[in-house]
């Protein structure tokens, strides 16, 4: 959970939810499915993560709506021998590829957004995509 609560907390038992009941391993929320507010934000930060999550689609035959969210709870299990080696943005897609590589049972919960600008803090700049589709590539077929 970051600091500056572009996702809101309370949202965590839904997100719980599908695990508890023991329909999900993964469960990820997502901005971009509807449902939940959301602030309107900058065009190529949405377009870079629909691209980014078409080829998360691609490479591992899914159907998510948003592999950038922030927003991913799992069994413990899934992630306890997991060898994470990101220290920055592309976390999100080596964890997505790592889970979808171990054919995780994944869904997705709307969950609401109230992003920011860079006046108010943004730090995620166009080059991340590449690192990020670099990772996607990379796990894919490594690790």
């Amino acid at each position: 959970q970051d600091a500056d609560l572009e996702y809101d907390p309370e949202e965590y038992p839904k997100l719980l939810d599908p695990i508890i009941k023991g329909h999900a391993d993964v469960v990820y929320g997502s901005r971009l499915s509807g449902g939940r507010p959301q602030r309107v934000y900058m065009f190529w930060h949405k377009l870079g993560n629909n691209i980014l999550t078409l080829l998360t689609n691609i490479l591992y035959n899914t159907t998510l709506t948003d592999m950038e969210t922030g927003y991913k709870v799992f069994k413990r299990e899934i992630v306890k021998d997991m060898n994470i080696r990101s220290g920055d943005f592309t976390v999100e897609p080596e964890l997505t590829a790592k889970i979808f590589k171990k054919k995780c049972r994944v869904y997705e919960i709307p969950i609401s957004y109230y992003g920011r600008d860079y006046s108010e803090g943004k730090k995620i700049r166009w080059w991340h995509a590449l690192s990020a589709i670099w990772a996607l590539l990379r796990y894919r077929f490594t690790d």
